[in-house]
């Protein structure tokens, strides 16, 4: 492994901690009043997401090998930002209506 991809996957694990940690808190303050409902729905978010994340992974690496999967990996950051500002658009045009 070099230096470079060793910066890189530490810097993506930094970031996938502070999401988690901003997906727990979206969730449990979307259900303050289902504490134990919200969680349960993290947790599952979780789990379905890493199945799901692991299935895609595995069928990129077999399909085109190890080297790819960096690429790969900021491709789905990209979409994720993509969703993350819609969904900050739409919650923001929400507001304004209130």
């Amino acid at each position: 492994m070099t230096i470079p991809t060793a910066i890189i996957i530490l810097f993506w694990g930094i970031l996938a901690g502070i999401g988690a940690n901003i997906n727990q808190y979206w969730i449990m303050s979307a259900a303050p009043q289902a504490p134990d409902f919200a969680n349960g729905l993290f947790l599952t978010s979780v789990n379905l997401g890493t199945t799901i994340g692991t299935s895609i992974s595995g069928i990129i690496i077999t399909s085109l090998g190890t080297q790819e999967i960096l690429f790969v990996g900021v491709i789905a950051l990209i979409i994720s930002m993509v969703f993350i500002v819609m969904r900050n658009m739409i919650y923001r045009s929400e507001a304004k209506k209130v």
